[in-house]
């Protein structure tokens, strides 16, 4: 009688595990998807070109400086020639530190966005994990997590990127 009710109750995990649901989604391929992201991506090559086009003309403006002090360097006084220099060292740090900038607001920007679209992603999925009375849902691809799984069954979790476009609205 011991051994029969050992034998259930070990048994017993592994049918609960049976009935457990498992899914899998890959993230690259929904966001990929949405029209956010399309949208965060004409947004940012904009903001990048406005930024590019700033910075040109920054370069240019100290390029002509640096041409109009070079012809004139020898002609012109000492404390004269060291201001100017002063002045061009101080525009190329200006140049240099708005450059920094720019990288640091597009990095905010592209971060903002995308970190705007994945919760809309993890919402859905825990939208349709409560409502399948799945155990979890993972993202094979890990672009939401920053590591993929090394091994899914496809066979034994099911693929809810079919309810996830749908939750999406894609």
């Amino acid at each position: 009688m011991k051994k029969i009710l050992l034998a259930l109750a070990l048994m017993l995990p592994m049918g609960a595990m049976a009935q457990a649901k498992f899914g899998h989604f890959n993230a690259q391929e929904i966001i990929a998807a949405m029209p956010e992201m399309a949208k965060a991506q004409t947004d940012m090559e904009a903001m990048q070109k406005q930024f590019a086009d700033e910075l040109k003309k920054m370069e240019e403006e100290i390029q002509t400086k640096t041409a109009d002090y070079e012809k004139q360097r020898d002609a012109l006084p000492e404390s004269i020639r060291t201001r100017r220099e002063t002045e061009l060292r101080t525009s190329y740090e200006t140049y240099q530190q708005t450059q920094q900038d720019f990288q640091q607001q597009l990095q905010k920007a592209y971060q903002e966005q995308v970190g705007a679209i994945q919760k809309r992603v993890l919402d859905a999925v825990k939208k349709i994990g409560d409502a399948g009375g799945f155990v979890y849902i993972v993202d094979a691809s890990g672009a939401l997590t920053g590591s993929s799984l090394p091994y899914i069954s496809t066979t034994l979790s099911t693929d809810v990127s079919p309810e996830l476009k749908k939750e999406l609205g894609l």
